[in-house]
């Protein structure tokens, strides 16, 4: 079993800026060699993909609506993923996911709300 959880939306200003968590959880080993994504999904639209980070923090990508502004980390000793969101925007508006896949199955946790006000 894998579990997910994040943290960290809230409201927020135009301009303002959150730190999402993810905290993974169970059979997840090894973690540090994991990838994981970050996802969003407004009301009415597609889920999309924010930003990836490869197992090692090697890699990062970024969708080009929140390059420059956003910034994906992770601590592996802790199982933790992170999400730094600067000069948040209105459309930025969604409920936030982290995704992992291990042995071709994806895992998903409950999403976070983030709510940017103009």
């Amino acid at each position: 079993q894998v579990q997910l959880v994040e943290s960290g939306g809230g409201l927020v200003q135009a301009g303002g800026s959150l730190r999402l968590s993810c905290a993974a959880s169970g059979s997840i080993w090894p973690f540090s060699l994991r990838p994981v994504g970050w996802y969003r999904q407004a009301p009415g639209k597609q889920r999309e993909l924010v930003a990836t980070i490869t197992g090692a923090s090697t890699t990062t990508t970024y969708a080009d609506s929140v390059k420059g502004r956003f910034t994906v980390s992770r601590d592996n000793g802790k199982n933790m993923v992170y999400l730094q969101m600067n000069s948040l925007k209105p459309e930025d508006t969604a409920v936030y996911y982290c995704r992992i896949v291990i042995r071709e199955h994806e895992f998903w946790g409950q999403g976070t709300q983030v709510t940017v006000s103009s």
